[in-house]
């Protein structure tokens, strides 16, 4: 099955005003779609400890890239002239999150807090910033399916550039992730080693990610998406080509040996075995898995088992019960505060605790205010998805936005596994999703003056 190589909304003349139109397919030397694509390889092909000196790990390269992103859609709602015309729910949910992240902010301040504190939260909120300038610019910057799909494009091919790396630690046994920098870069920490896990000389591998499990979730992610180009893609090469990326991923995914990469990978499945595959895309996908899974038992033997035991003794697993054990630490943060939280960033690891679980971390921070934000960014982007995939009549449309439901589904049930927003290849990788999904919303309106959305210069010129 493929596509052509134009979406007919693309073809649609943009409505400006009564009467007035103009071209959906107007060509820029330099829009959102190019900066995000930027943002998103430098996200998956350097190192996450790579930073500019003298910068927090809010100052890597993609990072900045994300933060321009955001003072671009200021800047652009700031002059009336040049503010989005059409609705766009994300704006609001946006607003949300950034109200309720600036209340917590000044609460932590007014009761006072120690140095680290200070400085985490002035972290967090640095992070938040630009957090929400990816989605924005996501969400509202995409001017048609074709430059959506050129950044969806780049995401495909810069998961498997990271699941490439995974597979040469693997083989080699060097980790190469040390010899890749960027001129005027440094490292800001220790990339993920090699770490022993089961018998056999097994060991677990991240990639160019921060850790494990963060690498895992990214390569679950990304399955989907390559899966759309493999059926989707308008050229036989770039069919193969996204096949072979979905391979690598699902091949990668496993090395990481991680029980929350196996559950996301499970609930990308379940989404679109539910709403976005038929009976032939479902047996095609299982019977790969099928092999996949052969050949990981012939190459790497006893990994699959590895991995079965995660599973199979979790009752005797140390990582579930300090989980569980951390439960009654974090109601007594919360009787403390209930609404507002500590303050954004403040529960530093080396003080107190690391919290393997974002919604307890975002209560304990944020309170039941920032829990609430959090919730609404993703329910919000479920709900946009979700009526742009009711609203689609095409078979590609409406396997991209079942794609969009995984990863935000997925982001969901792994907050609750491990600290998602403290590790940034994943969390504006989720930003990114939440911004396509009201892009995608906003593609798929009934009303042509919100799907060919322009701005009012050129609407009054």
């Amino acid at each position: 099955m493929t596509s052509t190589a134009l979406h007919p909304v693309d073809l649609e003349p943009t409505l400006l005003q009564e009467r007035t139109y103009g071209t959906r397919r107007r060509l820029t030397r330099i829009d959102a779609a190019g900066l995000l694509s930027l943002m998103v390889f430098l996200l998956y092909a350097l190192p996450a400890q790579l930073i500019v000196p003298e910068l927090t790990y809010a100052g890597r390269p993609a990072l900045l890239v994300a933060f321009a992103l955001w003072c671009w859609w200021l800047l652009a709602r700031l002059n009336h002239q040049l503010v989005m015309l059409g609705p766009q729910p994300m704006r609001w949910v946006v607003m949300f999150y950034l109200m309720a992240t600036l209340m917590s902010f000044i609460a932590g301040t007014m009761r006072g807090l120690p140095e680290l504190e200070r400085n985490g939260m002035d972290f967090n909120l640095i992070l938040t910033i630009e957090f929400l300038g990816v989605v924005l610019m996501a969400a509202d910057g995409m001017p048609n399916w074709e430059r959506l799909l050129g950044v969806m494009r780049v995401f495909v091919w810069s998961a498997g550039i990271m699941a490439g790396v995974a597979i040469l630690q693997v083989a080699s046994g060097i980790n190469v992730v040390t010899y890749i920098k960027l001129p005027g870069t440094a490292f800001a920490g220790d990339v993920a080693d090699f770490q022993p896990r089961g018998d056999g000389g097994l060991f677990r591998v991240a990639g160019t990610a921060t850790h494990y499990i963060e690498f895992s979730t990214l390569m679950a992610m990304a399955i989907p998406f390559a899966i759309h180009f493999a059926r989707f893609a308008p050229s036989t090469r770039a069919r193969v080509a996204a096949g072979v990326v979905a391979l690598m991923t699902a091949v990668a995914l496993p090395l990481a040996i991680s029980r929350t990469g196996v559950l996301a990978l499970l609930v990308v499945v379940l989404v679109m075995f539910i709403w976005g595959w038929n009976w032939r895309v479902r047996y095609n996908v299982g019977l790969i898995g099928i092999v996949v899974m052969g050949g990981l038992s012939v190459v790497k033997p006893g990994l699959l088992g590895t991995i079965k035991s995660m599973f199979t003794s979790v009752g005797e697993d140390p990582s579930i019960s300090g989980r569980t054990d951390d439960y009654t630490i974090v109601g007594n943060f919360f009787n403390q505060r209930p609404w507002l939280g500590r303050g954004p960033g403040t529960l530093i690891p080396d003080l107190y605790l690391i919290l393997d679980n974002q919604w307890l971390l975002t209560v304990v921070t944020g309170g039941l205010v920032g829990l609430a934000a959090l919730a609404a960014l993703h329910l919000v982007s479920l709900t946009l998805a979700a009526i742009a995939l009711r609203r689609s009549t095409r078979p590609e449309d409406r396997h991209l936005c079942a794609a969009l439901i995984s990863s935000v589904v997925v982001s969901m049930v792994v907050s609750a596994t491990f600290d998602t927003l403290s590790f940034t290849t994943f969390s504006f990788t989720v930003a990114l999703m939440c911004g396509f999904c009201g892009a995608v919303w906003r593609f798929t309106h009934p009303r042509a003056a919100v799907r060919t959305s322009s701005v009012r210069w050129f609407a009054n010129e």
